[in-house]
This record gives structure tokens, sequence and C-alpha cells, in this order.
């Protein structure tokens, strides 16, 4: 569940792979779970706001017969909506997003080296509906994980601090690059 935890937030903003594990792999962990929240108000530069999140998320440990450790696969769909407090306008993420474990590759130290892939899109829209921007993409990510002497077991897997790194950042042609959430919420939620 560490791992889960580490890929839903980067998969909120990234994306990842469709693929399957070999066939020979045996489930060691499988579910999916459902949350929705809504946070605290906060300030977004200058301009109350509040978000609120309906997520859905699948995922799924396997054991590939010729690897000692796990492959870990995710999928995460849902929405962020965040509301301007001055106008009660709203600003609507829709995302959907894939990962999972490329390679793992042990570093001979106890320590493991984790590529992932990661696909998927963010899809954002104004008050009255209207597409705004999009962010569609894949990207890889590495990062390192202490398997404590048990590489079948991942859950007393702890992360390497300050290991996480991209690994080729995303492909896609996003409409984010150079801009500003809290003016973009500005911007969206205006009358």
């Amino acid at each position: 569940m560490r791992r889960a935890a580490l890929l839903i937030a980067g998969l909120a903003i990234t994306g990842s792979v469709l693929a399957s594990t070999p066939a020979t792999a045996k489930p060691i962990d499988k579910g999916h779970f459902h949350d929705v929240f809504t946070g605290d108000p906060y300030d977004c530069d200058g301009t109350p706001a509040q978000d609120a999140v309906d997520v859905h998320v699948n995922f799924t440990f396997n054991q590939p017969g010729s690897s000692p450790f796990p492959y870990y696969r995710e999928s995460v769909h849902g929405t962020a909506v965040t509301t301007n407090l001055d106008t009660g306008g709203t600003f609507t993420n829709v995302f959907s997003a894939n990962s999972r474990d490329h390679t793992i590759v042990d570093n001979g130290d106890g320590t493991i080296t984790i590529t992932t892939f990661a696909s998927g899109g963010s899809r954002f829209y104004d008050q009255n509906g209207k597409l705004v921007l999009k962010d569609p993409g894949q990207t890889r990510f590495a990062v390192d994980i202490d398997y404590n002497g048990t590489p079948g077991d991942p859950n007393d897997d702890v992360e390497v601090p300050d290991s996480f790194r991209i690994v080729r950042p995303s492909t896609g042609n996003s409409d984010l690059s150079q801009r500003d959430f809290c003016a973009d919420l500005v911007e969206f939620t205006s009358p």
C-alpha cells in the first residue's frame, strides 16, 4: 500500500501504460477502492478555494515466476473539483491514469530499483462545463526500495529517501506548461 500512495499522488498529474503481467504471474494482492472527500478551504494565491475529490483505484501485485520481486499495476480515474469560494464557480479536473512496474533491478545491496511506466491524462473544464485545458501523456520514473530481506513480500518495503527520479518526462502535448493553477482557477471560475 505504500507504493500505491506514492503512485496515486504522482498519477493525478501524469499517467501510465496499459499492459499485462506474464501469464505465469501469481497474484499476491489485488483490490479496488473508491474514495470521496472534501478538503478544508485554503488560500490559492489570494483566492479562497476548496477541493472535492472522487477517485476510483484498482491495483494488483503479481509475482512473475521468473522474478523474486512482485510487480505492481494500478489504474486510477476520477474528478477533482476546485471551487472558487469568492464566486462559487468550479474548475474541474477529470483524470485517468494507468501505471505498471516495467523493470525491477536487484542492486545487490538489499535494495531494488523499480522503473514504472505511467500514462493517462487530465481534462479541465470551466464553471460552464466547457473543456479549457488538457494534459495527456506518458512518463517514466524510477524509485529505489529497501526490501528488508524479503523480496517477495512488499508489506515491509521502504522507499530509499530522495531516490524518486523522472527517467523520461511526459511525452504529451500539455496545455499546462507555463500555467499557474491559481490564476487558472480565477480565470475559469469568474462570471
